[in-house]
């Protein structure tokens, strides 16, 4: 199913799971270029801009145990395509927004791994279970 494209005046995001081709992770790490070329050869350079997710995403540099690396993990990979007026418009409420990132990863990493496992189980592959935890 192809989805569908936005009006001028849709003020929604769109997000897209892709399943294709899920286990051959050069393809994973390709596809939200391939969104960025396509939107660059179509016009939309400036309109829209793509975010990636991806279940286990990680951050160059950044061991896999890194939970920074939550702040752009998904349960399934996943592009967002964002109308870049409207990303303008909220950044407005910010002081600084290019802390943004770097505040989020703060946050992910002073809950540590051990929230996002109890929280977030459908990002780890292998999901952390605490001794005295029972199972569901």
């Amino acid at each position: 199913m192809d989805p569908e494209p936005l009006e001028e005046d849709d003020d929604r995001y769109y997000a897209r799971r892709y399943e294709a081709q899920a286990d051959d992770e050069e393809h994973q790490r390709d596809w939200p270029e391939h969104a960025e070329t396509l939107l660059e050869e179509n016009g939309y350079e400036g309109i829209y801009q793509v975010a990636s997710f991806h279940p286990q995403y990680c951050f160059a540099d950044a061991p896999d145990t890194d939970a920074a690396n939550y702040t752009n993990r998904s349960p399934y990979p996943m592009l967002h395509l964002l109308r870049e007026d409207l990303i303008d418009q909220a950044l407005e409420f910010y002081k600084h927004p290019e802390d943004i990132p770097e505040r989020n990863m703060a946050f992910a990493r002073e809950k540590g791994l051990l929230y996002w496992s109890i929280n977030g189980t459908w990002l780890l592959k292998k999901p952390i279970q605490p001794k005295n935890m029972k199972q569901r």
